[in-house]
């Protein structure tokens, strides 16, 4: 197996993206001004954009049939090592996104292939091999509460995790309470936005800083939309920013701004302001294009927008 940089572990889907005259109230309609697909999912969205910056970056995921080829066509012109996808016989994973206007979207996932992933030995010795692991709430219980036993034994390195999604959407395919409970204790980076942080911690921004505090977590970053970051550093708390750009579309944001943290904060050891403002660089400059992936950036390109702010 190639050795690479970075791992990322869990979800690579299709995304179908519809255009909407206006997001639906419930019971309500609209209008599908256009519809296109491509390939997403978390982990396969934090691989393509550590692949932008030059990061050799591997994913391990489960596909469908009917997905296979497209998706790893795609994953492999972006120059991520696709040699540990397995393919199975379900449905592959997708997800429904329904995109407003003015950029706010909602997202319906479906499909079966991510949440039967599990990982073997092989895949441990993959990640074991890579300075970064990173894997989300969607990948499935399995799949974490195993990288977080590896990382309890020392076989992996370091560990980033990513609260992705609110624990209502995440039972029965994602990770349970209990693994994020049990992860805490080892994780290396921890990842939440406003609304998962709210589930999860009971509370926004304030009450998560001060829950990872209290179970030293040694870096944290709470992700809150426009109005920027916070990032924890043992007790230290740092207030980043959002960038003011023309913004086209924010889907794929939180996956993006993760990659810019773990390429300048865990990768290049950056300060947790300067790595803090690059990630947030990194989401701002995809927010401006459509799609997930609509506008990676590389490192020299986030560079040159953060030097003329």
């Amino acid at each position: 197996m190639p050795s690479v940089d970075v791992v990322t572990v869990g979800s690579a889907v299709i995304d179908h993206v519809y255009s909407l005259s206006n997001l639906p109230e419930p019971d309500g309609g609209a209008f599908a001004r256009e519809h296109t697909t491509d390939v997403g999912g978390v982990a396969a969205n934090v691989a393509s954009g550590l692949a932008a910056f030059g990061t050799e970056t591997g994913i391990v995921t489960r596909v469908g049939a009917d997905a296979a080829a497209e998706i790893e066509a795609d994953l492999r012109a972006r120059d991520i090592d696709c040699s540990r996808i397995r393919t199975g016989t379900e449905e592959s994973s997708y997800t429904l996104i329904l995109r407003g206007p003015d950029g706010e979207r909602m997202i319906v996932a479906g499909g079966q292939s991510v949440p039967n992933l599990r990982l073997d030995g092989r895949d441990i010795e993959y990640a074991r091999d890579a300075s970064v692991v990173f894997t989300s709430a969607y990948a499935p219980d399995e799949v974490v509460s195993r990288l977080v036993s590896a990382r309890e034994r020392g076989e992996i390195s370091t560990l980033v995790f990513d609260l992705a999604g609110p624990l209502s959407e995440l039972e029965g395919r994602g990770t349970t309470p209990e693994t994020i409970d049990r992860l805490l204790s080892v994780v290396d980076l921890f990842v939440v936005g406003e609304v998962a942080a709210q589930s999860y911690f009971g509370g926004g921004a304030e009450e998560a800083s001060a829950t990872l505090t209290r179970q030293n977590v040694s870096r944290a970053a709470i992700t809150r939309g426009g109005e920027g970051a916070l990032l924890l550093e043992g007790d230290t708390v740092h207030d980043v920013p959002a960038f003011d750009v023309e913004v086209n579309d924010t889907t794929g944001a939180g996956d993006s701004f993760t990659a810019g943290l773990i390429q300048t904060w865990l990768l290049d050891d950056y300060s947790a302001q300067d790595a803090g403002r690059f990630a947030a660089a990194t989401a701002a400059l995809n927010c401006t294009a459509m799609g997930a992936r609509g506008h990676l950036p590389s490192e020299p390109e986030v560079q040159a927008f953060v030097g003329s702010q």
